[in-house]
């Protein structure tokens, strides 16, 4: 069974989001992202502005880079829409176990073993998914083999909310000193605008 437990020891040898589509450079060496990255940026984005029809989700999963060969019904928008709300209780999770239990067990739910593949022509690369499972299935594959290395590879603390007042939009953390707070500048210079304002006011009272 999958777990999160040394997914960073694998790293090296297993691609986090083997359906998203990968480019080569002049020499023909593929550059994978070791971290799940696009895969975690992807599922951010569907929890912060919910897809809100099917042509919708396809859309977007298409703009990220997801090789969209799989079968595609209306039941895919419900499997994605209980796959944000699972991986939200995941960014909102406060301990690293805790966090760590809730990745484990959507993988466990959605990765199967991985497999050698070149389903596109494109070149041999691995998935963690049954060949010809639907959209939602590729999804929840993409996203928990993806949380897991972002997790593991990164830090247990990589995902959150901005902690702007009034905002609650979910950020990946990919900087290199892992001390994102905000989601943006904007609401990070907003922030620091409202607590310069909060301590000039309590000096002249």
């Amino acid at each position: 069974m999958p777990s999160l437990v040394r997914w960073r020891d694998r790293v090296c040898q297993w691609c986090p989001f083997s359906s998203l589509m990968v480019r080569a450079c002049c020499n023909g060496i593929v550059h994978l992202n070791p971290y799940g990255q696009d895969a975690v940026r992807l599922v951010a984005d569907l929890a912060n502005n919910r897809p809100r029809s099917l042509p919708d989700l396809v859309r977007r999963c298409a703009a990220a880079g997801v090789v969209l060969d799989m079968p595609v019904g209306e039941q895919d928008l419900t499997v994605a829409l209980e796959l944000i709300d699972q991986w939200c209780e995941i960014v909102d999770a406060v301990e690293p176990a805790q966090r760590a239990a809730l990745v484990n067990r959507l993988l466990a739910a959605a990765s199967a073993y991985p497999r050698l593949t070149d389903h596109t022509g494109t070149g041999w690369h691995l998935h963690y998914r049954d060949d010809g499972v639907p959209l939602g299935a590729v999804l929840r594959a993409l996203v928990s083999v993806g949380t897991a290395l972002h997790l593991a590879g990164r830090g247990m603390s990589r995902l959150g909310r901005c902690a702007a007042d009034g905002c609650r939009t979910i950020y990946v953390d990919t900087s290199r000193g892992g001390q994102q707070r905000y989601c943006s500048p904007r609401c990070a210079n907003r922030d620091a605008v409202r607590r310069h304002r909060t301590v000039h006011g309590n000096r002249l009272r």
